[in-house]
């Protein structure tokens, strides 16, 4: 009977939750233990089911939003990829990372901060000059301790209202404001509701421009006609480029994220019910284990009177 009291006075460990119960013991504590954790587990399932349908809802938006915006964006976009450019200058590089500003994303935010760490490593151990500039809450804190002294501007709330080419322009003006030498622009690109890829973007200065041969120049943009004259609006026309990159490549990277937010969903609440149905087999064994106990002492006090 020392034994006995000992055990049942003992603490209850975390172990206990996931145990099925030895000897003696009353099972009470494992059962309380079990069934909260039970509970839990089953609000955990229904917060990720919940966030799983909306982040679907809104992934029929986003994409009905990039199915519309990339055809206004693209044209402009494909006319600059036609300039000349040196990749291997060395001149100062400013990049410009888009990122999510919530979690629970999967990889949709990891992705490009990972390839944007090597991309910094890699540069600055060839001595080139690096700035950063952020569009998204979630890059500053991730890159802050490493890099917080390359960065140059960030940008937040831009998302407190549906994504447009009005606050694409605005972020845009500050790119043009800054006049990069050079520039790299990296984004997640959506490729199916299961893949998404991270690239890294060649955005045209007007530095990059200016220094352009003349024969090269017109070798990429004579098939084209502008009116009026190609002098008069290429300043303005270039601007526009800076505002269809921001516009339509985070389009395409709000897709990505939505699409693996919503997979990571998926996977977090059948998790979830795999976890639920070890800790029912689990309390279902020591609620059986707790009877079984109580019929034994019953019949041995029965016996011995």
């Amino acid at each position: 009977m020392l034994s006995h009291t000992s055990m049942l006075g003992r603490a209850v460990t975390a172990n206990d939750a996931i145990l099925p119960a030895v000897g003696q013991i009353r099972h009470g504590a494992n059962l309380k233990t079990v069934k909260m954790r039970m509970r839990s587990v089953g609000n955990i399932q229904k917060i990720t089911k919940a966030m799983k349908m909306v982040s679907a809802a809104k992934l029929r938006h986003d994409m009905r939003r990039l199915e519309v915006g990339l055809p206004f964006a693209k044209p402009v976009i494909s006319l600059f990829d036609r300039i000349p450019r040196d990749e291997a200058s060395t001149k100062p590089l400013s990049i410009f990372l888009m990122v999510g500003d919530k979690g629970l994303c999967g990889s949709a935010n990891s992705a490009p901060l990972k390839v944007t760490r090597e991309k910094i490593k890699k540069e600055v151990a060839a001595g080139r000059e690096i700035d950063v500039m952020i569009l998204g809450n979630k890059g500053p804190g991730a890159l802050q301790r490493l890099f917080g002294n390359k960065f140059t501007t960030t940008f937040d709330e831009h998302l407190k209202n549906p994504w447009n080419f009005g606050t694409a322009c605005a972020i845009a003006d500050r790119i043009n404001t800054k006049e990069p030498e050079m520039a790299n622009l990296i984004h997640n690109h959506y490729i199916s509701i299961v893949a998404f890829d991270t690239d890294i973007l060649h955005l045209v200065t007007k530095k990059e421009v200016a220094e352009v041969e003349k024969g090269e120049w017109s070798k990429a943009m004579d098939p084209y006609s502008f009116e009026p004259g190609r002098e008069e609006i290429w300043n303005d026309l270039h601007e526009f480029y800076y505002g269809c990159m921001v516009f339509g490549n985070y389009l395409d990277s709000l897709a990505a994220e939505q699409s693996t937010r919503m997979g990571a969903m998926a996977n977090a609440s059948k998790n979830a019910g795999e976890l639920l149905e070890k800790l029912s087999i689990l309390y279902n064994r020591t609620r059986q284990a707790k009877i079984t106990t109580e019929l034994c002492e019953i019949i041995s006090g029965a016996s011995a009177v």
